[in-house]
């Protein structure tokens, strides 16, 4: 197994096909790609149809996806990490997978299982078998993938496999959002790979945010709202009233970052009793009503669920990812890393740190040398817990290693 990466900043789209490919390829040296894997920024969105045709007739690839994105990273022509954005960009991974199965799949809305069907739906859709034990790589498209229905689905139907990924979509000025695969552009829906085999996809979810005060408990709620909470001295009231009095509590520059980037971590795995970033879902806070101190989050909770109120700023995001790394290299589980995907947020890069490269230089110090690439995202998705979501704010890493050492590349 071999993975090879390459990045190009050029305004001529010919100019960045023909300086990633001849990059790509010289870093594979003589091994035949098996895939290739595609991110582009938006300021080719006119071009995105000849984006396919450019690459493949250098590479004559038998796998082909990707997407657009609000920006791209990759390694650029002095083989160093590098996150463009808001201007032209072409990020090409080509793989060398002689001992891994490759299942590329495209899915729109309408394809996919109604939620009373069996796995046997989803298995017979995505044309694995779960024996396989795949590895799921997802792109899709942020208004008409149905996003949460196709990551419970493939929960329901996969369950110990790893899916990570990112949402590609469009704003006021972008244009069209773009999917690649194999030979054609789509603009719904998702594209993806399930890799058997040889190979394991090893996920960290860095939701980039610090906790503040106690736990509390949802004491009443429906749907997304939070109508009561309970402390740990048993005290009910509505949300709005513990988190006013905890806000009042705070340094002064917590109480001013929590106008702005307050949000709400819920508690995945209920029966654990000392709680760590890991165990905490990341969701906005999208409402409040003053009159009755209910709290609305983007997700839905239910009653007995532990809550903690978390912030988020450039410190805390880089904190996290460098504690998940510091983690992850400490216990390495097997052979070391061949490549990495990174799917990070629009919110983090420049506008976050107030530096280029930031993420993708912190993976390439944990991980040094190791082909990486990615784009920036409507939303990422990866695990936490055993269950997948789609994230905000978030760097989702895929890190790629062989299954086994006796692997025949």
């Amino acid at each position: 197994m071999k993975w090879a990466t390459a990045l190009s900043t050029h305004f001529s789209l010919e100019q960045a096909v023909k300086e990633v490919t001849d990059q790509a390829r010289e870093r594979l040296g003589n091994l035949q790609p098996d895939l290739g894997i595609v991110f582009i920024s938006q300021a080719f969105a006119s071009e995105f149809s000849r984006v396919i045709p450019l690459l493949q007739t250098k590479l004559h690839l038998p796998v082909l996806i990707g997407c657009g994105g609000g920006g791209v990273i990759g390694r650029n022509y002095r083989d160093q990490p590098q996150e463009v954005e808001e201007t032209a960009g072409l990020s090409l991974t080509l793989a060398h997978l002689p001992d891994v199965k490759i299942k590329p799949f495209t899915l729109v809305a309408d394809d996919l299982p109604d939620p009373d069907d069996s796995p046997q739906a989803w298995w017979r859709l995505i044309g694995v078998d779960p024996e396989q034990q795949p590895e799921f790589l997802l792109l899709a498209d942020t208004s008409s993938a149905r996003i949460n229905d196709l990551l419970r689905g493939l929960d329901y139907a996969y369950p110990q496999a790893v899916k990570v990924g990112g949402i590609t979509g469009s704003n006021q000025g972008w244009g069209r959002t773009g999917l690649f695969y194999q030979t054609k552009v789509q603009r719904e829906g998702t594209v993806g790979l399930a890799l058997t085999g040889n190979i394991r996809i090893d996920p960290i979810v860095a939701q980039g945010c610090r906790p503040i005060g106690p736990l509390y408990r949802i004491a009443s709620g429906e749907k997304n709202i939070i109508l009561t909470l309970e402390d740990d001295q048993a005290k009910v009231a509505p949300p709005l009233d513990m988190l006013e009095n905890l806000v009042a509590r705070l340094p002064e520059a917590d109480r001013e970052l929590a106008r702005s980037a307050l949000f709400i971590g819920l508690v995945h795995n209920e029966f654990k009793p000392n709680l760590g970033p890991g165990d905490f879902l990341i969701r906005n806070l999208i409402g409040i009503d003053p009159q009755t101190g209910a709290l609305a989050l983007g997700d839905r909770v239910r009653v007995g669920q532990r809550i903690q109120f978390h912030l988020r700023d450039a410190a805390a995001s880089a904190a996290d990812l460098q504690a998940w790394l510091e983690t992850y290299c400490h216990s390495y589980p097997g052979p070391p890393p061949e490549g990495t995907m990174m799917f990070s947020c629009l919110g983090r890069g420049v506008n976050l740190y107030g530096e280029p490269d930031f993420d993708a230089n912190m993976v390439d110090k944990f991980l040094p040398n190791i082909p990486v690439s990615g784009f920036f995202c409507f939303g990422e998705i990866g695990p936490i817990g055993q269950e997948t979501f789609l994230h905000g704010y978030t760097s989702a890493l895929a890190i790629f290693h062989p299954r086994t050492t006796n692997s025949l590349s």
